[in-house]
């Protein structure tokens, strides 16, 4: 009994070690990690990298995709690739002037000069495309060709100007259009509105309110007042232009307005007084029309009295002669002799009628050639007021020689007919001056 108690308890006992025993190496794997990070073991990676392997493809490690430099700046910048650099080959496609690469290491340099800039060579704010390349010297396959963009900035503030396309001073006279395009000079920020002022009102102005406007402005021929000094006035106009800062630049023009003649209204005054002598002619030609009838009527009557008398005077001579007896032959002279009376009784002579026909052909004569010699020349004659004043001159000097004769209305004949009488052949024989 004694015997197999012992035994059971011996069993009991090698059953509690077994457990403690698996519960402790249980324990030790799960500590093992820390452990080993604990005395500084380090992990080895079983697959090591290989350099200038074919298998690894070339690329460039630290290429930028772009640029952006300040005027007067400089630029180094080296490029890396993933194998030996001396074995390969840099260069650069289209490169903008002064960007540089070493074909040995890569080494990317420029300098932004400002002359590059004012010669034109180089632009602001624009991007350009630079072709980068690196190409093995022993495998024409091994090579990479990219590409990145570089910009050039400037840090200068240059101001927006308004530029009229004439200059600060103009001279025109009323009547002539002034017409000029405004301008503008774009700096770091274009003009975006432009205002209009002037120091009087000018009508009919266009009005300017951006770049490229066109300013189109007439003075009337009433603008220059009497009262102006020197016959003249200035406008000042004022063109500001502003852009989305409010910053403002102003141009100034100063135009000087001169009085002028105003040539339409005195076109249409030239032509009222040349059609006022044209009717005055046409009325002056008719009046001589009347008077040269007259005049040839009477010479007529008297010619006729002057031919009986002389024809009775002669048959009583010849009666006489042949009929010494004869009554009749000593009554027909004193009957030529009676007729002188009546002649003159019944047809006087018409010298003032005569003279006062000679004075009015003389007169329409002497206008027909005032009008012809002082015909407009061109389609602006400056000497149109001069003319005109002339021509009316010489109308009112006509109308007070002729105050005296009565000048009759043209009635029944047309301008042709009295023109073709005035000339005719007939008139001119008889009216011509004689020495």
């Amino acid at each position: 009994m004694r015997a197999l108690t012992f035994c059971i308890r011996k069993t009991l006992v090698l059953i509690v070690l077994c457990i403690f025993s698996g519960v402790g190496m249980i324990s030790a794997q799960e500590r093992q990690p820390g452990d080993s990070i604990y005395h500084g073991h380090k992990h080895v990676d079983t697959l090591p990298f290989i350099i200038d392997s074919a298998e690894v493809a070339l690329r460039i490690k630290n290429l930028n995709p772009s640029f952006n430099l300040h005027v007067d700046s400089s630029l180094s910048y080296k490029l890396e690739i993933n194998k030996d650099q001396s074995k390969y080959y840099w260069f650069l496609r289209n490169p903008p002037v002064g960007l540089r690469i070493n074909k040995d290491n890569g080494l990317l340099t420029f300098k932004a000069e400002k002359s590059y800039f004012l010669s034109g060579k180089l632009k602001y704010d624009y991007q350009y495309r630079v072709s980068v390349g690196v190409q093995n010297l022993e495998a024409p396959s091994d090579h990479v060709d990219t590409a990145f963009y570089i910009s050039f900035y400037n840090t200068d503030i240059i101001q927006s100007k308004v530029k009229p396309t004439v200059g600060s001073t103009l001279t025109v006279d009323e009547g002539d259009t002034v017409a000029f395009k405004i301008q503008c000079e774009n700096g770091n920020f274009p003009i975006e509105t432009i205002t209009f002022f002037a120091n009087m009102p000018v009508r009919g102005a266009t009005l300017v309110k951006k770049c490229d406007d066109d300013f189109i402005w007439a003075p009337g021929f009433d603008f220059v007042k009497e009262s102006d000094p020197g016959k003249e006035r200035v406008v000042l106009l004022s063109f500001v232009g502003a852009n989305k800062f409010g910053v403002r630049d102003t141009a100034q023009v100063k135009i000087i307005v001169k009085d002028a003649l105003n040539y339409p209204l005195s076109v249409e005054d030239y032509k009222l007084t040349v059609n006022v002598i044209n009717s005055y002619i046409l009325r002056l030609k008719y009046t001589f029309l009347q008077l040269d009838k007259g005049v040839k009527k009477n010479k007529g009557t008297r010619t006729t009295f002057d031919i009986t008398g002389s024809a009775t005077a002669l048959t009583g001579s010849v009666l006489a002669s042949s009929q010494p007896n004869s009554e009749v032959g000593k009554i027909m002279p004193s009957v030529g002799v009676s007729l002188v009376p009546v002649k003159e009784a019944v047809a006087p002579t018409k010298t003032t009628e005569q003279n006062q026909a000679g004075q009015i052909r003389s007169t329409v004569k002497r206008l027909e050639y005032m009008v012809s010699d002082n015909a407009l020349v061109g389609e602006r004659d400056p000497e149109i007021a001069k003319k005109t004043a002339k021509l009316k001159e010489e109308l009112k000097q006509a109308q007070v020689q002729l105050v005296d004769i009565p000048i009759e209305i043209t009635s029944g004949m047309s301008e042709k007919e009295l023109n073709d009488y005035f000339n005719s052949k007939k008139v001119m024989k008889k009216y011509r001056l004689k020495k």
